[in-house]
């Protein structure tokens, strides 16, 4: 007598921060686990915390934002847990800086880092689930893809392009069994400044970003956050809001897109200019900028905290 197979879930971008926290979540909902990200020594590192769970895990390195990668890590990943019920996208990059310290290459070039790890990973699992069915999908946008936000111009492109996609893939997908929940977080304390690519003037950016990235009432939790994703996902639900703040600046955008863009052209002439002297130019990740004064690190503690949390300085 064999045992009945269990199901299978697949996290994009699950090495750290909230793609490693849907992935814990799964694992503890009596999921087997197929984790995918860039680098495999970080999917390595997050193998422990996930085994814990009493999840089976099997790690796929790969650069997601590359067609034959994605679609190569997929077929793998449904060969280890024998099919796939669920799949979470998380992958992705944030950029922050002003237009004018960005060549329309950048520009064009994280709008592709934030939108195509998602498309091609989730078109091709979404052809397996079609055939089969029945399935899963989850895929996070951002408020960024339902409110335009200055110095986020690459980010929110790529947002909105991934909220398109993801409410079109639902449609698509009804007729077949399968569903597809478009989860749209507002600022999440998961430490995702050390990682965000910051241009211009990289220290007035990267202090403005992490401080309201701290702010108890406009961001919320990481656990918090993947438990919603999950239970959103996991029920079928069509879209999902992680934070009241989100969810009222994407009504309100949809009924008054002029007053919500001039109240973010009013946001954007009090952000740091792009000509930031000695410490201006191409973007860099948070965590290369030199250590904050202690008046910014008590302002940013929540952030601190998530960060030595979610993402370890060795991962």
């Amino acid at each position: 007598m064999t045992s009945q197979r269990r199901p299978g879930a697949l996290v994009l971008g699950a090495s750290r921060g909230l793609g490693l926290l849907v992935a814990t979540e799964l694992g503890r909902a009596g999921y087997d686990l197929a984790v995918a990200a860039r680098t495999a020594d970080d999917l390595e590192a997050a193998r422990p915390e996930l085994e814990a769970t009493g999840a089976q895990v099997t790690t796929h390195p790969a650069d997601l934002a590359e067609r034959d990668q994605a679609e190569a890590c997929v077929d793998a990943a449904e060969q280890a847990l024998g099919g796939l019920d669920v799949v979470v996208a998380c992958a992705g990059v944030i950029g922050v800086g002003p237009l004018e310290a960005l060549s329309a290459g950048e520009v064009v070039g994280l709008h592709d880092a934030v939108f195509r790890p998602v498309a091609y990973p989730v078109l091709h699992a979404a052809e397996a689930m079609r055939r089969r069915g029945s399935g899963r999908i989850g895929i996070v946008s951002s408020v960024g893809g339902a409110v335009p936000v200055p110095h986020l111009l690459p980010y929110t492109a790529g947002k909105f392009a991934v909220r398109g996609f993801s409410e079109a893939l639902r449609t698509e997908l009804a007729p077949h069994g399968v569903t597809v929940t478009t989860v749209l977080p507002g600022l999440l304390r998961t430490g995702s400044p050390r990682q965000a690519l910051v241009a211009g003037d990289r220290q007035a950016e990267y202090r403005w970003f992490a401080a309201l990235d701290s702010l108890p009432v406009v961001s919320t939790s990481a656990p918090h956050a993947a438990r919603t994703i999950v239970s959103a996902t996991l029920s079928g639900r069509a879209e999902r809001f992680l934070t009241p703040a989100a969810m009222i600046g994407a009504r309100l955008h949809g009924v008054a897109p002029g007053l919500t863009t001039r109240l973010s052209g009013l946001l954007a002439r009090v952000l740091p200019d792009a000509d930031g002297g000695a410490d201006a130019g191409v973007a860099r990740p948070g965590w290369t900028l030199p250590e904050q004064p202690g008046w910014f690190r008590a302002l940013t503690t929540l952030t601190r905290r998530a960060e030595a949390r979610f993402q370890p300085a060795d991962r």
